[in-house]
């Protein structure tokens, strides 16, 4: 891993995997980490806090009633925006998945924690589930004329075999484009506050003010790009799922 290239308390030290409950299954291993410890973390808090919200639903909302509700409308929208009425039926899959990223980025953010969205295994397996879910949805609707998205209208027949492999690849490429994309601006991130935060600590009283400045304006920039990834992941799911469901060319 690179983080254990780092090593020590160097920026890239915050990102190694720790394992906590090791476990061989079938000569794989599937030893319960940090990374998983925080996953089931966010689950929890998740689910208690929907429980919480809404255990006293009222007319006049109170405030973690209110937060869920907007929460609600705001993917709600979202989806109706980008996909129409007919994509509400896969509301539950794309709200879960806005409210998993955003809880794992935000749970990044708490000093001395582990920011699960910055290794690339998990926004991969992130990505990929988003990839087979769409892929699985347009097949389910469409059945084998799913593969006209890869046959754009109005597309000369003798352009045909340069435009439908590059569809086709571009396809392919999703998974890693959303994965890549999510990954890279929370390690990046992270890391630049971790280097940051060593040069307040280490460079003398006079020259610590500098860094000290640039570590608070960057962490409420990086609260902000952790919320935005999540939107921008949660966005293009939903665009991936408009060609599944409407294949709009």
């Amino acid at each position: 891993m690179a983080a254990e290239a780092g090593g020590g308390h160097g920026p890239m030290s915050q990102f190694e995997i720790k394992r906590y409950v090791p476990l061989d299954l079938f000569g794989q291993d599937a030893s319960f980490t940090n990374a998983s410890l925080y996953m089931v973390l966010a689950v929890l808090l998740i689910t208690a806090f929907f429980a919480a919200a809404m255990r006293n639903r009222a007319l006049v909302p109170g405030r973690l009633q209110s937060v869920a509700e907007m929460s609600y409308e705001f993917i709600a929208n979202m989806v109706r925006e980008n996909v129409g009425d007919e994509g509400m039926k896969y509301f539950p899959f794309i709200f879960s998945l806005f409210v998993f990223v955003l809880v794992l980025n935000m749970l990044g953010m708490i000093p001395g924690t582990f920011t699960v969205t910055s290794h690339i295994i998990v926004t991969f397996a992130l990505a990929a589930l988003v990839f087979l879910v769409v892929t699985a949805i347009g097949f389910a609707r469409h059945g084998f004329g799913y593969l006209k998205l890869f046959v754009p209208d109005g597309v000369p027949i003798w352009l045909m075999p340069l435009i439908v492999p590059i569809e086709l690849i571009s396809y392919l490429i999703r998974p890693i484009s959303l994965s890549v994309r999510l990954f890279a601006n929370m390690m990046a991130g992270h890391t630049m506050l971790k280097v940051f935060a060593g040069f307040a600590v280490s460079l003398p009283v006079f020259a610590k003010i500098a860094p000290v400045l640039f570590t608070t304006a960057f962490t409420g920039l990086e609260f902000v790009v952790a919320f935005l990834q999540a939107f921008i992941f949660t966005v293009l799911t939903c665009i991936y799922l408009n060609d599944a469901v409407n294949m709009h060319h």
